[in-house]
């Protein structure tokens, strides 16, 4: 006998979210470790809201959906929105009930300013390298350390000269420019978009773009990254990162492997005064290399060059999945707020693989 295609305009469910979830779904050992982590934000928490007024949303929930964000490459804040309207997978994952209203998209903007002003991300970033370290998933010795382009959210239109003297747009809202000829330097000129945009030539015959610098720092052992910085695009950025990153690792005697990029003399021997032993790789491209023998005789230096490779899996991920690619959001801190709270998602991932995928 066939069945009916009844449809009920109202629905009455006895299950709660918690029991529709599959026990062994991927994002249960996360949210797990999430939790955990912002337990220990507790404290961080209460200082930054005050004690009277109206109740506001818990940054908690927050976070967790900004986590979601990344973990499922929404594009959109408003996407998020809808997904978390009808999604219960999603639901359950922020911890709202069924039948709890779901907020504006607006929310995140003007919270956003409230946990990037309390250093959330690094707060966030720091638990969740305490839960790697609590499963023995990090090195204390063996480093290494990339950086990457991170297109701006502003278009060559927005590269205005610093004076202003121009001649009004014919279009406010998409007005025609045309630079060709003239000479457009960070000097001189400046993103109305994004001041702290810098424009970038990534190498000869590379297009010229408004950018910034994203740098990593991972550990060998587990390709766990344990610190983050953002710069200004420029060719010193990933150097002076690196020294700032390595000079804040507890203890010394450790190496720190890179790409040709770092060869040169003066941060090889800066390196060295911070007593970590350099391994990256050399360059000898019309010139004479920083490395020499004592460095590359000895087998460690072999193993840190096959083992530098996979900070671009770091970076392949924050760019495809993460959202990275091209930014979408404005100004340098912001910006390293979200790159670093992106980076603690990827180790939340990398830590559910190493640990809870083999239990």
């Amino acid at each position: 006998m066939r069945g009916t295609d009844d449809r009920s305009d109202f629905l009455f469910s006895y299950v709660s979210p918690e029991h529709r979830v599959p026990a062994d779904h991927p994002l249960r050992p996360i949210r797990t470790m999430t939790d955990a982590a912002l337990e220990r934000l507790t404290d961080r928490f209460e200082t930054m809201y005050s004690e009277m007024g109206r109740p506001s949303i818990p940054p908690e929930q927050l976070l967790r959906a900004l986590l979601l964000q990344h973990l499922y490459s929404i594009r959109s804040e408003r996407l998020l929105i809808e997904q978390l309207d009808y999604n219960l997978l999603f639901r359950w994952f922020v911890g709202l009930g069924m039948d709890e209203t779901i907020w504006d998209h607006s929310t995140f903007s003007k919270n956003r300013d409230r946990l990037l002003a309390g250093d959330v991300a690094t707060a966030l970033f720091e638990a969740v390298l305490t839960e790697a370290r609590a499963h023995q998933l990090l090195s204390d010795e063996h480093f290494t350390v990339d950086g990457t382009l991170l297109e701006a959210w502003a278009s060559h239109k927005s590269f205005r000269p610093k004076d202003g003297d121009r001649d009004p747009p014919d279009d406010p809202g998409n007005p025609t420019v045309n630079f060709r000829g003239e000479r457009r330097k960070n000097d001189t000129h400046q993103s109305t978009t994004d001041p702290d945009a810098r424009l970038y030539k990534k190498g000869v015959g590379r297009p010229a773009q408004l950018a910034y610098l994203g740098h990593v720092l991972m550990e060998n052992r587990s390709g766990l990254v344990v610190d983050t910085r953002v710069t200004p695009a420029d060719g010193y950025g990933e150097r002076d990162a690196a020294l700032v990153m390595v000079a804040d690792v507890p203890g010394r005697a450790i190496t720190l492997g890179g790409d040709k990029g770092y060869d040169y003399p003066e941060f090889v021997a800066e390196l060295r005064q911070l007593q970590v032993t350099p391994h990256v790789a050399q360059n000898t491209t019309k010139r004479r290399s920083a490395i020499d023998r004592r460095t590359t005789r000895h087998a460690g230096y072999a193993i840190s060059q096959r083992t530098r490779k996979r900070v671009e899996e770091v970076f392949g991920w924050l760019k495809t999945v993460g959202l990275l690619r091209k930014l979408r959001h404005r100004g340098g801190p912001k910006v390293e707020w979200i790159f670093r709270f992106a980076a603690a998602v990827y180790n939340l991932i990398r830590i559910r693989n190493l640990v809870y995928a083999t239990c």
